[in-house]
């Protein structure tokens, strides 16, 4: 959607080809990792580079202060999107990891482990088999800025970065209420979390290091940290207040992780609007045209335009428009195949409404390359839409448009000069209104991956959520439900 980078001139068979395969984004993950690891023979790098296939998986770091929730939020995090669970005790006691045994040594001798020693240990367990494959999820580490950097010297990069905050006094709270099975190694909290097992209860202790004293020392140390930790991850971390129901955390937390970063692969925006008579469709696909430059085409308009410039295919589609029937199936393809075959839509893009009707005529548009890449569902209530329809009127004299209710006029002359549009009358919208009811269920089944928009909210925040999803990448969906 960078407009000064226009005109693109992307044939609609490479756009589509290079949208559905992500080749852009592809490319740009090369020219990363090659930069990164610099191999000697970059031809090997990158066939063994394509070969895991992962560009899509998370990679993901919870970091925060004690208490705030990270282990929580990681598990939560790796149970939906099927990810590794990753901590440093896990790194220790792994067996299968070769530098696990050292680390052991140095706690053995009641040393501190060094940060080398912690990143290699990760380094080892991120090239694991199930890291590589369905991505992970790294919980309170690095801790300092210069973990971070040993992160990034090896190329260790996340994707996102969560960061999880909270006033003091609710952390303090929260630690010095926490509660250990030692049979399990579970932790409960005394206030927040307490187990209903009575046989668990009574073998609750206090972890080990958890006083006022040294909860204060944690906060005060990761308070000085995560600013460094922050300036290293400025474009790719959000920060989200802990102190609030776990589930509204792990919810921004989720919403976050599916996003994707922009990109400056070149983007012609090919967008279907549906809904109901009165939902917006036509306002939103204005307001889309007006700001991006894109040809706006409304299926019906673009039709009766074929009937006033005498065409051949206009003589055919007369019959259909006097009678009130819908135009065959293959003379729609053929008007809508033209339109969206010329130089403007190939090249600035198009939004569509007033077609499809039913996924037959979805059907049709894939099968002729015109394949939309965003699609909007604009849903409004049924009595919302007869509303907003049966009670507009005209001014024939001026041509404006005026609403009972939202719009009426201030003159008295204008008002008994009022005219409405016999196709607004209830009995006509009713119809048009179940017709769409019948075919939108096959439709949203059609369209998998289509945008849902609460319509019956001012227009101009519709227009704002279309647009947020037009300039940024559409979330990564996943297939492991909590």
């Amino acid at each position: 959607m960078d407009a000064t980078s226009k005109p693109h001139n992307i044939p609609p068979a490479m756009g589509l080809y290079a949208e559905k395969n992500k080749i852009f984004q592809l490319m740009q993950n090369l020219m990363e990792a090659l930069l990164v690891h610099q191999p000697s023979d970059p031809i090997d790098f990158m066939i063994s580079h394509l070969k895991k296939d992962n560009n899509e998986v998370p990679s993901i770091l919870i970091v925060g202060p004690p208490a705030s929730g990270k282990t929580t939020i990681s598990h939560w995090l790796c149970k939906h999107l099927g990810a590794s669970y990753l901590c440093l005790r896990d790194l220790l006691y792994n067996n299968s990891l070769k530098k696990s045994k050292e680390a052991l040594a140095y706690i053995a001798q009641k040393e501190k482990v060094p940060d080398e020693l912690w990143v290699a240990l990760l380094e080892e367990r991120l090239n694991s088999e199930d890291c590589v494959n369905f991505g992970w999820v790294l919980d309170g580490f690095p801790k300092t800025r210069k973990q971070v950097l040993l992160l990034q010297s090896i190329g260790i990069s996340p994707q996102h970065v969560v960061v999880l905050y909270a006033p003091d006094t609710v952390l303090m709270e929260r630690n010095l209420g926490k509660l250990l099975d030692p049979l399990t190694q579970e932790v409960y909290h005394s206030t927040f979390d307490w187990p209903i097992d009575v046989t668990v209860q009574k073998r609750l202790v206090v972890p080990e290091g958890i006083s006022e004293q040294s909860t204060t020392r944690k906060l005060l140390k990761s308070q000085r940290n995560i600013p460094g930790i922050l300036q290293a991850y400025q474009e790719n971390h959000k920060r989200i207040n802990a102190d609030q129901p776990c589930a509204d955390v792990f919810a921004q937390a989720l919403n976050y992780v599916q996003s994707r970063p922009r990109t400056n692969a070149p983007f012609v925006p090919r967008i279907i609007l549906l809904g109901l008579p009165g939902s917006g469709k036509s306002l939103q696909a204005a307001l889309l045209a007006q700001k991006y430059d894109m040809v706006n085409i409304c299926f019906g308009d673009l039709l009766r335009e074929k009937v006033a410039a005498y065409t051949a295919v206009g003589e055919l589609i007369r019959p259909y428009l006097e009678s009130g029937y819908p135009v065959i199936d293959s003379v729609v393809l053929r008007v809508l195949k033209e339109r969206l075959s010329q130089h403007d839509c190939q090249t600035f893009g198009w939004v569509l409404h007033g077609f499809p009707r039913d996924v037959d005529q979805a059907d049709l548009i894939s099968h002729c390359h015109h394949e939309p890449n965003r699609t909007f569902f604009l849903n409004l209530p049924a009595e919302v839409a007869m509303q907003r329809i049966c009670q507009r009127t005209t001014d024939p004299v001026t041509g404006e448009r005026y609403h009972s209710i939202f719009k009426p006029p201030t003159e008295e002359e204008v008002h008994q000069r009022l005219c409405r549009n016999p196709k607004d009358s209830p009995e006509h919208v009713e119809l048009k209104i179940d017709f769409y009811n019948r075919q939108v269920a096959d439709l949203e089944d059609y369209y998998e991956d289509a945008i849902f928009i609460n319509a019956d909210q001012d227009p101009y925040t519709v227009f704002e959520y279309i647009e947020s999803c037009l300039v940024n990448p559409l979330p990564v969906k996943n297939t492991y439900p909590i």
